[in-house]
C-alpha cells in the first residue's frame, strides 16, 4: 500500500530555506486540536467576537458536509446523476480561505468545489437545482456537479479538465492588474494538478508579472487514486511552488483557524502588490475519489485515522473547551441544517427541465446583425 502521512503541522515561515524545508518534513499530527488563540488577556467584547466568529465557520463547514451527505444519498437514489466528487473532510479549506476574500476577489475552482461555492454565497438552492439539471441551478442545469458557474460572485468554475483553472486564474488576474482594480484571484486546485504543465506555466507566469494570484492547493495525498509519493519526486509541493520566486507554504487543512490565519496573511500581501502567493494546504479526503471510486488505493486504516483529525470535530471540541458551545447549540445549527437542504432539494425537485426545444441553445453564438 502506499505511504501514510499524518496532518501536517503549520510552518512557521514560507519555503525557501533549508530550516523552512526541514520544518515542512515534520508531519507529526497535531496534539488535541491544534493551537487556540493567541496567549494573553482578551477582552469579553474580543472573546464574544471570536464565539460568534467560530460559531460562524462550524456553520459553514457543517453545510458544506451536511450537503455533501446529502448528495451521497441522492447520488445513490437515482436522483442526480453523473459524475460527483465529494468534499467530506475537505471543509476548513474552502471555509478557512474564504475569510480572507472580499465579494470583489475571484474564485477559480475545480470539479470538487460544491464546499467553494456555498461559502462563496452561491445560494445554496441553486446550487443543489445545478446537481438535479434544472434550469434554476446556477449554470441552468447545464453544468451540474463539476461546472457550478457564477459570474454575480464572482464564481468561475467548477472546471473540469485538472490543473484547467490555473491559465483562468492567470488570465482574470493579469485583468485586474492591467485594469488597476485591488483584487485578489483565488484558484483551488489538488496536488494532481501539479504533475501538469500548466502549473509550470502558470507558476512561471505569475511570479514573472507579479500578478495577483493566491495559489490554493488542496493536498489530499492522493489527487485521483495515486499517492503523492508515488506521482512526486518532490513531496512538499510548496517547495516546487517557491523555486518559482514566489512566497509557498504548507499549512494544516484539518484546521480552519489555521488555514484562516494563512489565507489572510497571504491575501493581505498579494492584495497589496505583493505578487503570488502559494498555500499547500494538507488535507484529506474521508470519500473515495468520486461515486464511481471503489477506493482501493489506501488503507481503511488510514482514513480511520485521518477521522480523528475531522476539522469539524476538532473546531467544536476547542469551542467546548473554550466554553463557546453547548451541546445543544450544536444540536440546533445541525437542525437548522438540515431543514435548509429538505427545502433546498424539494425546490430542485420541482424545478423545470430545459424544453427539448432549447437545447442546442449557445451550442453557437447567436447571429449579430
Amino acid at each position: 500500500m502506499s505511504p501514510r502521512r499524518s496532518p501536517a503541522t503549520t510552518p512557521a515561515a514560507p519555503a525557501g530555506d533549508g530550516q523552512a524545508q526541514r520544518a515542512r518534513r515534520s508531519r507529526k499530527a497535531p496534539a488535541g486540536q491544534g493551537r487556540g488563540p493567541a496567549a494573553g488577556r482578551v477582552s469579553r467584547q474580543a472573546k464574544g467576537a471570536d464565539a460568534a466568529h467560530h460559531a460562524d465557520l462550524l456553520r459553514q463547514m457543517l453545510l458544506i458536509r451536511r450537503f455533501e451527505e446529502k448528495c451521497v444519498e441522492l447520488y445513490s437514489a437515482g436522483e442526480i446523476h453523473g459524475f460527483v466528487h465529494l468534499y467530506i473532510g475537505e471543509e476548513a479549506v474552502a471555509v478557512g480561505v474564504n475569510q480572507a476574500l472580499t465579494p470583489d476577489d475571484a474564485i477559480v475552482s475545480t470539479y470538487r468545489e460544491h464546499g467553494h461555492a456555498l461559502v462563496r454565497g452561491i445560494p445554496l438552492e441553486a446550487v443543489m437545482a445545478e446537481m438535479y439539471g434544472k434550469t434554476t441551478g446556477c449554470s441552468g442545469g447545464r453544468g451540474g456537479s463539476m461546472h457550478l458557474f457564477d459570474a454575480g460572485t464572482r464564481f468561475y468554475g467548477g472546471n473540469a479538465i485538472v490543473g484547467g483553472g490555473l491559465p483562468l486564474a492567470v488570465g482574470i488576474a493579469l485583468a485586474d492588474k492591467m485594469r488597476g482594480d485591488s483584487r485578489v484571484t483565488a484558484c483551488f486546485f489538488g496536488d494532481g494538478a501539479v504533475a501538469e504543465g500548466e502549473f509550470h506555466e502558470c507558476m512561471n507566469l505569475a511570479a514573472l508579472w507579479e500578478l495577483p494570484v493566491l495559489f490554493c492547493c488542496e493536498n489530499n495525498l492522493y489527487a485521483m487514486g495515486t499517492a503523492v509519493a508515488r506521482a512526486q519526486a518532490q513531496t512538499d509541493l510548496a517547495v516546487r511552488a517557491a523555486s518559482y520566486g514566489m512566497p509557498a507554504w504548507a499549512v494544516d487543512g484539518m484546521d480552519v483557524l489555521a488555514v484562516e490565519q494563512a489565507a489572510r496573511h497571504a491575501a493581505e500581501t498579494v492584495r497589496s502588490g505583493g505578487g503570488p502567493h502559494f498555500l499547500e494546504l494538507r488535507t484529506y479526503r474521508f470519500r473515495a475519489h468520486s461515486m464511481y471510486d471503489p477506493d482501493r488505493y489506501r488503507d481503511k486504516a488510514e482514513v480511520e485515522e485521518w477521522k480523528k483529525h475531522d476539522p469539524i470535530d476538532a473546531l467544536a471540541a476547542r469551542m467546548r473547551e473554550a466554553g463557546e458551545l453547548a451541546d445543544d447549540a450544536l444540536a440546533a445549527i445541525d437542525a437548522d441544517r438540515a431543514a435548509q437542504l429538505a427545502a433546498a432539494i424539494e425546490s430542485a425537485r420541482g424545478g423545470p427541465l430545459e424544453p427539448l426545444e432549447t437545447l442546442t441553445r449557445f451550442v453557437y453564438s447567436p447571429r449579430q446583425p
